[in-house]
């Protein structure tokens, strides 16, 4: 009997482009939804290099339709120079109209932010994870450390006995 093959080949890059770490530190997310991304050529290939930040970034819903704000990406030296390029521009995301309209009401009516959690490769397609949440109080950010420092210590002594 034959052995299967592992589909996925060892040295393959990960499909992540880049991490909002600071996203669950300073927000309780409690949705998380997908969405493409509208770009240009250049931003593309700056992506495939991983010259993107998304720290700062959000999302504001204009005129119906949803705008990521703060993401920079970086352009490459050989890109076009006969364009101004700019790194931080706004981005139209494309959600589905249902997506859409639950963020709309839940940033109207409950408080909610959305914020750019993560950006990756989906089927050759870039997408962005955005998620739904509100920002923690300083308590609570303690209070996250606190438990993140007690599972470190937690590791430390089984991983000695």
């Amino acid at each position: 009997m034959a052995k299967k093959k592992n589909k996925k080949k060892q040295g393959t890059p990960s499909a992540t482009i880049a991490r909002n770490k600071r996203a669950t530190f300073d927000y309780k997310i409690d949705e998380k939804f997908e969405a493409g991304l509208v770009l240009q050529g250049w931003e593309v290939k700056s992506l495939r290099e991983g010259k993107v930040q998304l720290t700062d970034g959000y999302v504001q819903i204009y005129q119906m339709e949803a705008w990521l704000y703060g993401c920079n990406i970086t352009p490459l030296i050989s890109a076009s120079t006969h364009r101004t390029i700019q790194g931080t521009r706004r981005r139209k995301l494309l959600l589905h109209r249902r997506e859409l309209a639950r963020l709309i009401g839940a940033v109207d009516r409950k408080g909610y932010a959305i914020i750019a959690m993560s950006l990756y490769w989906k089927a050759g397609k870039v997408k962005l994870e955005i998620g739904l949440g509100k920002g923690k109080k300083e308590y609570d950010k303690r209070a996250t450390m606190k438990e993140r420092d007690w599972q470190r210590d937690k590791q430390r002594v089984v991983r000695i006995h």
